[in-house]
């Protein structure tokens, strides 16, 4: 599983839509954000204009969990745009492959979070990452604590939130908070992914408003 997912960073770092796409079935499916693919033709169309966009995008992937022929990572990756702004963008994505070891099926939510050009982390020339750069882990991008408000949300890891962040703005307030009701600070530790995200003080939506994201 470790060699599978460097192997996806080597080849989403060349930038290389023809060459990334052989790596998927002819009739992959893929839901990238709020864009989808439904074959190997549509991903590698998607993959060009994303790295029109996406200029010196550099890739850090690291293995989150794996079972069978499923693979969960979580991941990030540098880029400008045309106007010179800086991002890193986080994300998490799942995969499955099929008997072959194609990937069949790819599931991805991703944030992007502007940051000044000082603030990169990613500076190793385009292409391959070297071996003994430092990881995801290594760089501190791992696990972090969020705060909103004055109150501080619980850790949780980077890519657990912006998956949540992606997969739950589009959710109503009442449905998130109503997963808390009757909860107690005693039992927090066995609350739910979503539920984590609850601020320390018991006040979820807080948790979801413009102030909080990033």
């Amino acid at each position: 599983a470790i060699e599978k997912v460097r192997l996806a960073e080597d080849g989403w770092n060349s930038r290389d839509p023809e060459k990334v796409s052989l790596a998927y079935t002819l009739d992959t499916k893929w839901r990238n954000r709020a864009e989808f693919a439904t074959n190997r033709e549509e991903a590698k169309d998607f993959l060009t204009r994303k790295w029109k966009k996406e200029l010196d995008y550099r890739l850090i992937k690291e293995l989150w969990a794996f079972t069978d022929n499923r693979i969960a990572v979580r991941y990030a990756y540098e880029w400008h745009d045309d106007s010179g702004n800086w991002y890193r963008s986080y994300g998490n994505e799942n995969w499955e492959f099929n008997e072959d070891g194609l990937m069949a099926n790819r599931f991805a939510c991703i944030n992007d979070m502007p940051i000044k050009e000082s603030e990169r982390k990613f500076h190793w020339p385009l292409g391959r990452r070297p071996d003994d750069h430092p990881g995801l882990s290594d760089l501190g991008l791992g696990y972090r604590r969020r705060s909103c408000r004055n109150q501080v949300l619980a850790v949780a890891p980077v890519a657990e939130l912006d998956g949540i962040h992606a997969e739950a703005e589009e959710q109503p307030a009442d449905a998130i908070v109503a997963a808390d009701a009757g909860r107690s600070s005693d039992n927090r530790h066995r609350l739910g992914p979503v539920e984590r995200l609850r601020l320390a003080d018991g006040h979820p939506t807080a948790a979801w408003s413009p102030a909080c994201r990033r």
